[in-house]
């Protein structure tokens, strides 16, 4: 009997908040200007309704859409409380961030979140999903399964790696983040 119910609680879908903020990992190409641009989320059309994830049920929903570097102190304050928010469900949270000021954001909802009671993880992508060398599907996909096995906290998840905040910067040589 035992057994049956811990296979029920194993087998139950976790949930997971994914907050969208637009940046590189949300942009879509204009064909009639020839733009690439952050209009509405399409993340559940590219990424989300591809994979395969039948233990874990995902609710997105879309803060801005923009550029992060466009991205200003009050973007950020609607971050942090949109985090506040949705920290209240006990859920994981992911949310993806333009990589030029994901850093800066992921600091400053460290610093004004003072009970982070669930995983927070920030990533994004190089380039744009809708390119076939893009790394956000991978990263959005690393970022969800690190999001259900960290303990409460501030992270960023990028090519393969996670990163406790503060401490995080992206390298633009290398073209990805690393820890300082």
């Amino acid at each position: 009997m035992t057994s049956d119910i811990q296979n029920d609680v194993l087998n139950m879908a976790q949930d997971v908040i994914v907050l969208t903020t637009g940046g590189t990992i949300e942009k879509s190409y204009d064909e009639y200007d020839g733009s690439l641009e952050n209009k509405d989320s399409i993340i559940k059309h590219i990424i989300l309704q591809k994979l395969r994830m039948p233990y874990t049920k995902l609710h997105v929903h879309s803060i801005l859409s923009k550029d992060s570097l466009n991205m200003t102190d009050f973007d950020r304050a609607m971050v942090t409380k949109s985090l506040k928010v949705q920290l209240e469900k006990g859920w994981p949270i992911i949310v993806l961030h333009g990589t030029d000021t994901m850093a800066k954001t992921a600091e400053h909802c460290f610093e004004e979140i003072k009970n982070v009671t669930s995983p927070i993880v920030f990533t994004g992508a190089m380039k744009p999903m809708g390119f076939d060398d893009s790394d956000a599907r991978q990263n959005v996909t690393e970022a969800i399964l690190a999001s259900k096995l960290l303990k409460p906290g501030v992270y960023i998840s990028f090519h393969n790696r996670v990163f406790a905040v503060p401490g995080v910067r992206k390298n633009r040589d290398k073209k990805t983040f690393e820890a300082y």
